[in-house]
């Protein structure tokens, strides 16, 4: 067929662009949702609702202990910042279902800080949960 033309079919190439530039986007995102966590804590324990039984230095400094590591590593454009975001984000999630289940009046922060937690956990896992289930798909 003289018009007829090799490669892949229209649409196929930039379906294929966004499939190896999402890890990129992934990881995009845990560092975005690391940010703004670290920013919901400052703004809930530091203004929204300070601690009445403890200094709001130390609350948060207690909040934003399992996230340094990963700050520190964002600062050097490392790629590792996304891994120890997700394992400080762990901690942060179970404290924000807690929170969530104890405290009505912070229930809606600590909402929020579970749905970002996830975004930073699905982020950072985006890479070997894609592995994982090429595998089984037997791609």
């Amino acid at each position: 067929n003289p018009g007829a033309r090799a490669g892949p079919a229209r649409g196929e190439g930039r379906a294929q662009a966004r499939l190896v530039n999402a890890p990129a986007r992934a990881r995009s995102l845990a560092r975005f949702g690391l940010v703004v966590l670290v920013g919901l804590i400052l703004a809930w324990h530091g203004w929204l609702a300070p601690p009445a039984d403890v200094p709001v230095a130390f609350a948060l400094g207690l909040h934003l202990m399992p996230l340094l590591p990963a700050l520190w590593l964002l600062l050097r454009n490392d790629r590792r910042s996304t891994f120890f975001g997700a394992l400080g984000a762990l901690i942060l999630f179970c404290h924000g279902v807690s929170e969530a289940w104890a405290s009505p009046a912070t229930r809606v922060l600590a909402s929020s800080e579970v749905a970002l937690c996830l975004v930073v956990i699905g982020g950072a896992s985006w890479d070997g949960l894609r592995a994982r289930f090429a595998k089984s798909r037997g791609v």
